[in-house]
């Protein structure tokens, strides 16, 4: 297995389920990749889109796993298929923000476009019923375009360390599934 993890704005640093997930799939003898995404705290785009091309190209994972901002991310690079030679054999989207988020950070990522495919085999969504970035009919308008498996978590905000977060069983079994 090659995973690829991808933060969100500001990083998935310990106790982040991200952080955990990178050694819990590095003690299966899994390869994991974990870049900081340069500049997390204040992202930019181009800067991101550049970096992370720049990795799927070299590192060629199976499994890619996105939280919040990397979400975002990845519908800019499927919208301008630029995805297509790298595709993962499954794509795990967490948390991902409304395509119309609106702050003054991360605002060169809005609006976000809605691609028409995610190259890859395989697609997850996970949400929760209260992520303040992201609501539930999005979320289902979602997974209606693109036929994915949608995962709905409740009470658990976005999905991060500040929201209870850290060791998550799920994700890692999700992960390891063959």
């Amino acid at each position: 297995m090659k995973l690829l993890l991808l933060h969100g704005w500001g990083g998935s640093d310990w106790p982040h389920w991200q952080a955990w997930l990178a050694a819990e799939v590095a003690k299966e003898y899994g390869t994991v990749s974990f870049p900081l995404i340069q500049h997390p705290h204040y992202p930019h785009l181009n800067r991101w889109r550049k970096e992370i091309l720049e990795h799927l190209r070299d590192f060629r994972p199976d499994t890619v796993v996105t939280h919040s901002l990397a979400g975002t991310l990845w519908f800019h690079l499927a919208a301008e298929k630029l995805l297509e030679p790298y595709a993962p054999d499954r794509l795990i989207l967490v948390a991902p923000p409304s395509l119309d988020t609106r702050l003054e950070t991360i605002s060169s990522f809005y609006p976000a476009p809605l691609p028409e495919h995610l190259y890859a085999r395989e697609v997850t969504m996970v949400v929760s019923d209260d992520d303040p970035y992201l609501d539930l009919t999005e979320a289902q308008a979602w997974q209606k375009h693109f036929g994915c498996e949608l995962k709905i978590l409740e009470n658990a905000g976005h999905i991060n360390a500040e929201s209870g977060y850290g060791a998550w069983p799920w994700i890692k079994e999700k992960v390891m599934q063959r």
